[in-house]
C-alpha cells in the first residue's frame, strides 16, 4: 500500500480492503469485471485487477492527487491508480521531476514506486463506462474519500479536472462552488483545494496541459503543504 509513517496503516489498510471489495454500483460492477474479462488486444495476457482501485502513497502523506476514475485499461488492469496509461505516464514524470515520486514511470504494481509527502486516489474507485460516472456513483463512492483524507490528516488536494474538483468541494459541502480553472485554488473546510487539468491524452497531446504547468501545480501543493521543494535535478531518492 504505502511508504512511510504518519496516519495509521491499519486504518488505511482497513479501508482498502473496505473499497477493493465494494460493489454498490451495478454499472460500474458490470462495466469493470466485463472489461477484465474481455481485454485489449495490447494486454490479452494479462491477468485484470478489474475491482474497485484503492488509494495509495506515502501514510503521512500532506497533499492529495485526486482524480476522476480508474481507466479501464489503465488501473482497472494493474490495480493502482495512473499506473500502466499514458495519462500515467505524463503525472508521474511530473511527480518524480517535483519531488513527489522515486521513480518517473509507474506500470505495473510490483514495480515499488515510492511517494514521499503524498498520496493518490479518485473520486470514484470503479471505471466507468465512456469513462463518465454518474452523479449517483459519484455519491456512492465520496465517504471513501471522506475517511481516506480524515485517516491522513492530509490538507491539500490537488483535483485533476472539473470533476474532481465538483467531488472534493462536496466532501466539505462548499457554497457557493468556487470555478475550476487549472491553478484555481479555493478554501473548502480544513482542505485548500488546487485546480489542474487533467492529464488525459486529450489535453496533453494538444498541449492544454504542459510538463511545466502540472510542475507548476505540484510546487504549489508543496508550498500550500509546507513541504519543502526539491533541490534542481534532485527528486526523492
Amino acid at each position: 500500500m504505502a511508504e512511510s509513517g504518519g496516519a495509521s496503516r491499519l486504518e488505511l489498510a482497513t479501508l482498502e480492503r473496505e473499497v477493493t471489495s465494494c460493489r454498490a454500483c451495478p454499472r460500474l460492477v458490470e462495466w469493470r469485471e466485463r472489461v477484465a474479462r474481455e481485454k485489449r488486444a495490447a494486454y490479452r495476457d494479462w491477468e485484470y485487477w478489474g475491482r474497485p482501485v484503492p488509494g495509495f502513497g506515502d501514510p503521512g502523506a500532506r497533499v492529495v492527487v485526486f482524480g476522476l476514475a480508474p481507466a479501464a485499461h489503465g488501473a482497472n488492469r494493474t490495480g493502482r491508480f495512473f499506473t500502466g496509461d499514458r495519462s500515467g505516464d505524463f503525472l508521474f514524470a511530473g511527480l518524480h521531476r517535483t519531488g513527489f515520486s522515486d521513480k518517473a514511470v509507474s506500470r505495473t504494481i510490483e514495480d515499488n514506486v515510492r511517494l514521499s509527502g503524498l498520496w493518490i486516489s479518485a473520486a470514484v474507485r470503479c471505471a466507468p463506462p465512456q469513462n463518465k460516472p454518474t452523479p449517483t456513483e459519484r455519491d456512492a463512492c465520496l465517504p471513501y474519500a471522506a475517511r481516506e483524507i480524515e485517516i491522513l490528516q492530509a490538507n491539500v488536494v490537488v483535483c485533476l479536472g472539473a470533476f474532481a474538483w465538483d467531488a472534493a468541494l462536496r466532501l466539505r459541502n462548499v457554497r457557493p462552488k468556487p470555478k475550476f480553472g487549472h491553478g484555481a485554488e479555493a478554501r473548502a473546510g480544513d482542505l485548500t483545494l488546487v485546480g489542474c487539468y487533467h492529464p488525459s491524452q486529450q489535453n496533453t497531446f494538444t498541449g492544454v496541459l504542459t510538463p511545466p504547468m502540472l510542475d507548476a501545480v505540484l510546487l504549489r501543493a508543496r508550498d500550500l503543504a509546507g513541504l519543502n521543494r526539491p533541490e534542481a535535478g534532485h527528486p526523492v531518492r
